[in-house]
Order: structure tokens, then C-alpha cells, then sequence
């Protein structure tokens, strides 16, 4: 992992990817990783909001 990748991930915080794990199942009902990878596709996504979708795709991945 590069540096600039490590300090991405590190500004998100484990608190926050459980919660949007936990809301990715709600929204798309019990597939967070499918749901993740969905919205990660979205036009006009923001730069936080896609990492913390790619933080729930690690996490849910590993």
C-alpha cells in the first residue's frame, strides 16, 4: 500500500465504516459489499464519501 493510500484510509474511522456497513445492509438488504461497490459506481460521488465506501469494501472484503 502506498503512502498516499495509507493516509487516505487513515482519516476515516472504524466507527464510521460499521455504521455505513451497518446502513449499506439496511439499504440494500444484507448485501453491504454488493451495495459498497454499487454506489461506488455513482456519477458525481465525493471525494469522502467514495473513501469511505472503499474503506467498507476492505473491511468487508477482509
Amino acid at each position: 500500500m502506498g503512502i498516499l493510500s495509507w493516509l487516505r484510509a487513515a482519516s476515516v474511522s472504524d466507527a464510521d465504516v460499521r455504521s455505513e456497513v451497518w446502513l449499506l445492509g439496511v439499504r440494500h438488504r444484507g448485501f453491504a459489499l454488493e451495495g459498497a461497490q454499487q454506489e461506488l459506481k455513482a456519477p458525481g460521488l465525493s471525494f469522502e464519501r467514495a473513501e469511505l465506501l472503499r474503506a467498507c469494501v476492505r473491511k468487508l472484503r477482509g
